[in-house]
């Protein structure tokens, strides 16, 4: 068996603010090892499913260079670093079975989400594709089910639990935190947050056969709602790209893995 974990930050027990997860503010040097603590309890599960399983563990927040290598169970190859092909889902390409999301947040616009936002935070107000409204948790659950991995457990706050179950019925979920707001939650202490996660996963691998994720074919129309005109402009600069109105992009995308990059192409334009 091999299994993907992929670890964001947002969604880690104890996060609750945006300087919990940038890089020079002064919480995130401890956050970093929360976070690399709860990928830890994640593989820790996997090899209790499988002694001889290989666990990828992706890197998925910000610049992707988050975790910390030495802290990382030794069973277990990094993947850090930006660009990374398939961004947030890199290594789903070579043959997974399996994928764990750690530390995962809701979609731009959910209510009482903690840190909620989508791919990036500054650019996205939504994603859809066929007109299903996608956050991180759907495009990347997507992503897996077109490489013919199941996504099976996602962990963090309980918005983003519940937004797992609407878009992916079957999946598990560990909630590690209840969110109270946009930047405050009631949450377990670390270590629970571990062991529930390392008690989760082996549940979520047996059952994963009951997972039905998103499944797009050819032709998926791909809408961005952007936080600003002006993005507008820039994402433009893509052949293909249309403009529904001042701040709505439209793209016929051949296939879902093409909308899925071009959602990360729009954000690099965003962050430019």
């Amino acid at each position: 068996m091999r299994v993907l974990v992929s670890v964001d930050m947002e969604g880690i027990a104890g996060v609750v603010d945006g300087v919990d997860v940038r890089p020079g503010e002064s919480e995130y040097e401890r956050n970093r090892e929360l976070m690399t603590a709860e990928a830890n309890a994640a593989v820790r599960g996997v090899f209790a499913h499988a002694g001889s399983a290989e666990v990828l563990v992706s890197d998925a927040h910000a610049r992707f260079r988050n975790l910390l290598p030495e802290r990382l169970d030794r069973r277990a190859r990094l993947l850090r670093g930006k660009p990374k092909q398939w961004g947030m889902l890199a290594g789903i390409e070579s043959g997974v079975d399996a994928v764990v999301f750690v530390g995962y947040h809701g979609k731009a616009g959910s209510a009482q989400s903690v840190l909620a936002h989508t791919v990036n935070g500054g650019v996205f107000a939504d994603v859809r594709c066929n007109g299903t409204s996608l956050g991180e948790i759907g495009l990347n659950a997507a992503l897996a089910a077109h490489h013919q991995a199941v996504p099976v457990l996602v962990a963090g706050d309980d918005t983003v639990a519940a937004e797992a179950g609407g878009i992916v019925p079957g999946i598990h979920a560990v909630v590690v935190k209840r969110a109270l707001g946009a930047r405050a939650a009631e949450s377990l202490h670390p270590e629970e947050a571990c062991a529930r996660i390392e008690a989760g996963v082996p549940d979520a691998l047996r059952d994963r056969a009951a997972v039905r994720p998103p499944r797009f074919g050819d032709q998926v129309q791909l809408e961005i709602d952007v936080l600003s005109p002006g993005m507008t402009e820039l994402a433009l600069l893509i052949p293909g790209m249309e403009r529904l109105d001042g701040c709505t992009l439209r793209y016929q995308a051949a296939d879902f893995p093409t909308a899925y990059r071009l959602v990360q192409l729009v954000s690099v334009l965003g962050s430019s």
